[in-house]
């Protein structure tokens, strides 16, 4: 019920519609019942049961009565319409169908109108919950993509929305559209045949009953069919983005086998939840048509009995009105069955939303925009998972320095690096920058004054200038092109078809490693920061393209303060500082020369690169 009430409250924002949907409604309704109800005058004409009576034979215009309701439309009815009856069934008839072309057009205008309202209320919930869940995507540290599939939050921002959606127009529906015809078809039944009325009463609880049953068992259901489209979209992606692995280690038949068994996984779930959302339909209708049956036999026995209760025509009229109620009754037991469904997707969506935000930040930061003093680190421990990954990490980074960490893999340089910006945030101890902690200011402000180049070259599908200025949306191309020189990318991007208007494919998957790793470059470069953190930027290289990348790092680093992860040992040799890590402690430190004079790890792993 709370999963229900807080989609009802994301739709509350779009509440404006609801008046004119709820006119629209009433209208559609009315025309609807009118079609019918109109039947009945002319009937009595037709079957000779009742005569018509013109409007100076009634008198004045009749006056409503609480004990005449039910009188009161046919009186009113003949008041207006009588003279058309006296002119002969023939006339009657023709009138009639006018009227009922009249009611047909304007039901439909109504029902237009009703449809528009719900897309429109549609169409904004579905942006207004993607909008949702990308925003508090974007705002989860690092640490939440570690562990989530990236299929599995794709199918929550695609599908399990659109199944938000539906819940949220099925209780629009619900609540104001289907009532309204159920009131105006009953009004008009009660009008006829009260006792016919209240025994068709009797009997819909039942099938309410059996409904509400198969609407419970589906949101179970429908949750591990979601979670299940979730692990499809994340084998495709990982597929897709593996093809050269897969192919190459000819594992394609490997691939194929788990995704057909997540494949046929899902098929049968969202069979077993088709069986149960479609039974629920055919059982209203069933129903529906028992008491119909009922009301034809209990009908058809007070017409027959000929003690005046019950007219044929009225019969006919009750029949009509009954079959037509049917429909919005049918749809209210569709609706429930979607709202459990959709209740199961909302589930899903929210423990997004609802997910930890692990990086706080105060009600007022402050905000940095330069380095004056350096980067201290004091004491710092990092646990991942309660693993411990860094322990007791003393380093300060002065003011236009050069910081290398070097280390074997899993020592814990890229973490140590990942904690300045607070993609985590440590454990213990803390991390100063010009004397404050990290944590005292703006998380934007604080990315702002860095600027990271990581080893694997993060680049978008779009154009190589929009590329450069991506979170710079005011750079010139002037800018740009001067960021691209820089980091010696300004020589191949002329080369490309379009310049820099040229369009990079998913990934910069139209440029070689090289050519990706520049522009990466080139876009640290025109944000022009203080503190440049670079992750072993030319370790996946080749040796010509590592010469033109190392060139553009040199440029970028001049007259900034740098923390370098450096694989290959001889791109740091210049460092004011190397540190030597080791599961995740600092084994040495100094400068290169003093390293290599010591017998330790660094002269170890020199050694061995050098041979």
């Amino acid at each position: 019920m709370n999963t229900y009430l807080r989609i009802l409250a994301i739709a509350r924002s779009n509440i404006k519609y609801l008046p004119m949907f709820m006119v629209s409604t009433l209208f559609y309704s009315l025309f609807s019942v009118l079609s019918i109800a109109i039947l009945m005058p002319v009937l009595r004409v037709i079957f000779k049961t009742e005569d018509a009576e013109s409007a100076e034979e009634i008198g004045d215009e009749p006056a409503f009565a609480i004990e005449d309701i039910f009188d009161y439309p046919k009186d009113m009815f003949y008041y207006y319409f009588g003279d058309y009856m006296e002119q002969g069934a023939f006339e009657a008839l023709k009138f009639v169908c006018l009227v009922l072309l009249f009611s047909a057009f304007f039901s439909n205008v109504f029902r237009f109108f009703t449809g528009y309202i719900l897309a429109k209320v549609r169409a904004k919930i579905i942006a207004q919950m993607r909008n949702l869940i990308f925003d508090r995507i974007t705002s989860m540290p690092i640490g939440f993509f570690t562990d989530a599939r990236k299929g599995d939050i794709i199918s929550r921002t695609m599908t399990d929305v659109q199944l938000i959606e539906s819940t949220v127009v099925s209780s629009m529906k619900v609540l104001f559209k289907e009532p309204f015809l159920i009131i105006g078809y009953l009004t008009m039944l009660f009008n006829i045949s009260v006792k016919l009325t209240l025994f068709t009463l009797v009997l819909f609880p039942i099938s309410g009953l059996l409904i509400g049953a198969i609407a419970k068992r589906l949101k179970k259901k429908a949750t591990g069919s979601q979670e299940s489209l979730g692990r499809i979209a994340n084998i495709l992606d990982e597929t897709i983005g593996g093809m050269r692995i897969i192919k190459a280690f000819t594992a394609r038949e490997i691939m194929k086998t788990r995704f057909g068994q997540e494949v046929n996984h899902y098929a049968k779930l969202t069979i077993s939840i088709s069986k149960r959302f479609e039974l629920a339909g055919p059982v209203s209708e069933f129903f529906g048509y028992v008491v119909m049956v009922v009301v034809i036999l209990l009908g058809g026995q007070m017409i027959l009995e000929s003690t005046g209760s019950l007219k044929p025509e009225q019969f006919i009229v009750f029949v009509g009105g009954y079959t037509q109620l049917l429909s919005p009754a049918k749809a209210i037991a569709n609706s429930l069955s979607n709202i459990q469904r959709g209740i199961a997707a909302g589930e899903r969506v929210f423990e997004i939303v609802d997910s930890k935000e692990e990086i706080e930040v105060g009600k007022n930061p402050a905000v940095i925009e330069d380095l004056e003093d350096g980067i201290e680190i004091k004491g710092v421990r990092f646990a991942y998972e309660e693993e411990e990954v860094l322990k007791d990490i003393h380093l300060t980074v002065k003011k236009g320095q050069t910081v290398a960490l070097v280390g074997p893999s899993g020592s814990g340089k890229s973490t140590l690096a990942d904690l300045i910006p607070r993609f985590y945030d440590v454990t213990d101890g803390e991390i100063l920058i010009d004397g404050h902690n990290v944590k005292d200011y703006s998380l934007s402000s604080l990315r702002q004054v860095m600027g990271i180049v990581t080893q694997e070259s993060i680049l978008f599908n779009d154009t190589v200038f929009n590329n450069i200025s991506f979170g710079q949306p005011e750079a010139t191309m002037e800018q740009v092109i001067e960021a691209a020189k820089i980091a010696n990318a300004h020589e191949f991007i002329e080369t490309l078809e379009h310049g820099y208007d040229t369009n990079i494919g998913e990934r910069g998957s139209k440029l070689s490693g090289g050519q990706k790793q520049r522009l990466s470059i080139a876009r640290a470069v025109l944000k022009n920061p203080p503190i440049l953190i670079l992750d072993e930027a030319t370790s996946a290289l080749d040796s010509e393209s590592e010469k033109l990348v190392q060139q553009a790092i040199d440029n970028l680093m001049r007259n900034r303060t740098s923390i370098v992860i450096a694989h290959r040992l001889s791109t740091i040799q210049n460092a004011d500082e190397i540190v030597v890590l080791q599961q995740g402690k600092i084994l040495q430190r100094g400068k290169h020369e003093d390293l290599l004079a010591t017998d330790g790890l660094y002269r170890k792993l020199t050694e061995m690169q050098s041979f």
